[in-house]
């Protein structure tokens, strides 16, 4: 466990980090972000080392298969965080940028300009790539960050940081810039938290346990999200074949990611098509159904729909089902239902999706 001390210190080292990585340009920052996608790459076999203890621990804890998919680092996830970074040096540079410049009566001009935050602490959980997900987007907009990942992708996480800290070496620039709690315990949440006079925003990633618990503890301004409760609504006049391929892509791929589908809505004109297709299609046999009566009378396999299975984000192989007279009644159910995630529309009537 890293002592108290250690964790205010390591937050200083951020702070005077923060100052150096303001002043980088925007090529000097895409330079920085693009080599480290290919050091990620370069060290793909030492990713999948560490990968493997939080797989395998995991596994000894009796995780859903849904669950250890978020934690799996392959040759194409790791590709995927490589190309996440080369897509965030594509973004436009924010910092310096002006914005409503306008002349006062007196000649004075006045403007908004763009600059970094400062330090910005993350805290999250599960899912590795969001450790170089948030260090390049930190980076790009000429943060340092300090991360606090779960302690189901630790070896992972590590491994992540020490070859994004090997690049910041080999450009001659503080490791602090992407910081990173070498433990997991959570009395070092709350230390992090207590350091509004060092960090400048936290923004929690995960659970709504552990971003509920942020919120109601930091001394730290909080961007948040409690959860994504993701809704696919087909409408009266979709095509069905359409809404197949959106529902069994949102559904299946990657169950446990947070903008996965966890309930469909399907107008009553079309409901008994609809869910014929879902019974035929076996992409979509190991789902476990609830719905509501209506669903339930035009495929049986579902289970019956409580109030709560609505509000649920399930995160794993299971939807929720409920069929609606109308567009009004779909939109009704998602507003006291979601969480203001992702919503998905399938329809022909642009006036509808509109």
């Amino acid at each position: 466990m890293i002592n108290h001390q250690a964790i205010i210190t390591l937050a200083q080292k951020a702070r005077e980090a923060s100052r150096i990585s303001a002043r980088l340009s925007g090529n000097e920052k895409n330079a920085l972000i693009n080599r480290m996608a290919k050091r990620l790459v370069e060290k793909q076999n030492l990713l999948e080392i560490a990968n493997k203890k939080d797989v395998e621990m995991a596994q000894e804890k009796g995780l859903s298969p849904a669950m250890i998919d978020r934690l799996v680092l392959n040759s194409g996830r790791i590709e995927g965080m490589a190309q996440a970074l080369r897509d965030i040096c594509q973004l436009p540079d924010p910092v310096g940028k002006i914005d409503g410049i306008r002349l006062r009566p007196n000649g004075l001009q006045v403007g908004q300009m763009a600059i970094p935050l400062g330090v910005i602490l993350i805290i999250y959980e599960s899912r590795p790539n969001v450790t170089s997900d948030a260090a390049g987007l930190c980076l790009k907009a000429g943060n340092s960050v300090i991360l606090r990942g779960g302690s189901e992708a630790f070896y992972s996480n590590q491994a992540i940081v020490s070859v994004l800290h090997e690049v910041l070496e080999e450009f001659n620039l503080p490791k602090e810039i992407i910081a990173f709690i070498p433990s997991t315990e959570r009395e070092n949440i709350q230390i992090l938290l207590d350091l509004n006079t060092t960090i400048d925003l936290v923004i929690p990633r995960g659970g709504e346990g552990l971003i509920r618990y942020v919120d109601e503890h930091s001394k730290i301004p909080v961007i948040k999200h409690y959860k994504g409760v993701c809704h696919l609504y087909v409408d009266r006049e979709a095509d069905v074949t359409m809404a197949m391929e959106l529902l069994v892509n949102g559904k299946v791929s990657r169950p446990g990611v947070c903008n996965a589908l966890e309930t469909l809505l399907i107008h009553e004109e079309i409901a008994e098509k609809f869910l014929k297709l879902i019974e035929k299609d076996s992409r979509l046999n190991h789902v476990q159904f609830r719905g509501c009566p209506l669903t339930q009378h035009y495929f049986p396999r579902a289970g019956a729909a409580t109030e709560e299975d609505y509000f649920t984000e399930y995160l794993d192989l299971t939807l929720s089902v409920k069929c609606v007279s109308s567009l009004t009644e779909a939109i009704d159910h998602i507003e006291k239902y979601g969480s203001n995630h992702t919503e998905v529309i399938v329809t022909n009537n642009l006036e509808t999706a509109q």
